[in-house]
């Protein structure tokens, strides 16, 4: 089916950009300001705020829940949010257990509703040229690497590293396991200056359970332009807000945290999964999202 969303307000980067879309079978066919010559069905989005959904880290998720618990779960943490893609994580302690975590999480997010893309998360021993080939074999796309001790950094070979990791990229994300603030503040500053100078992709900062991933964030794993997004191509997931004089100079992570209620529809790849009241829970109508090329978006 081929239709058109007109008078769109999308917002970006704290501006709201007006402009309407040409969907075709499910996906963004085209943006223009206006088409005048068309004679499709319209959808009048002027009420609105249209934004992409966003990408969550759920950096464990809750796998031994029985069905019912499993939906109550999606419903509260994800739908309602607006999200319909996120990102979980396999804890592996052993390089021969990579494989066997990715495939245990999968088995148990087929019934997903929504969208979820498979990192993992280690301890800083496993950061080997051999795990790092074993995590281009399982295209992962992005590598949590807990940090304990700043000395930790010092003693790795990042030569080798760097060299395992190509031309796949997975960047490397912090996870600061320490409770005092000073070493904590230190890992950070080190981590940043190390990766820097080693050439070595990663993200600067640990990103937060339970909100956004920063656009920055998702261009370095790989996973915006291809979700979180709404371009020529892309498919059709978005939100829409009812407009008011609060939401204008607003940012889309603000929009996600003070303004829920006024979030009325929840499309996802071209279903509505949510509208006002209305909920459609769509067991294994999400998909596991692969990753071909991190980092392929960052210089």
């Amino acid at each position: 089916m081929t239709y058109i969303i007109e008078n769109a307000n999308i917002l970006q980067d704290r501006m709201i950009t007006k402009t309407s879309l040409l969907i075709a079978n499910g996906k963004i066919s085209s943006l223009k300001p206006v088409y005048k010559r068309y004679r499709f069905i319209r959808m009048n989005a002027a009420p609105y705020i249209m934004t992409p959904t966003p990408t969550l880290l759920l950096k464990e998720f809750p796998l031994h829940l029985s069905f019912q618990e499993t939906k109550a779960y999606f419903i509260e943490e994800f739908i309602l949010k607006g999200c319909t893609t996120f990102i979980t994580l396999a804890n592996v302690q052993q390089e021969q257990a990579l494989s066997k975590e990715i495939k245990r999480i999968k088995t148990r997010l087929l019934n997903s509703p929504i969208d979820y893309i498979i990192g993992v998360r280690i301890p800083v021993r496993l950061l080997t040229p051999s795990f790092l080939r074993s995590c281009k074999r399982e295209k992962v796309p992005a590598i949590f690497v807990e940090i304990k001790q700043v000395d930790e950094l010092y003693k790795l070979p990042w030569g080798w590293i760097r060299e395992a990791m190509f031309p796949f990229n997975s960047p490397l994300v912090p996870l600061f396991i320490n409770d005092d603030e000073r070493e904590k503040n230190q890992m950070k500053s080190e981590w940043r200056k190390v990766l820097v100078k080693e050439k070595i992709p990663s993200i600067n900062d640990e990103l937060a359970e339970n909100e956004p991933i920063p656009y920055s964030a998702l261009t370095k794993i790989g996973i915006y332009p291809k979700k979180s997004s709404l371009h020529q191509g892309s498919g059709l997931s978005y939100n829409f807000y009812l407009k008011s004089r609060e939401i204008r100079n607003i940012e889309e992570v603000e929009l996600f945290h003070y303004h829920r209620h006024m979030l009325v529809i929840t499309v996802h790849k071209g279903e509505v999964l949510r509208a006002n009241d209305y909920l459609d829970f769509r067991p294994g109508y999400g998909e596991h999202v692969k990753i071909n090329t991190p980092s392929f978006y960052t210089s």
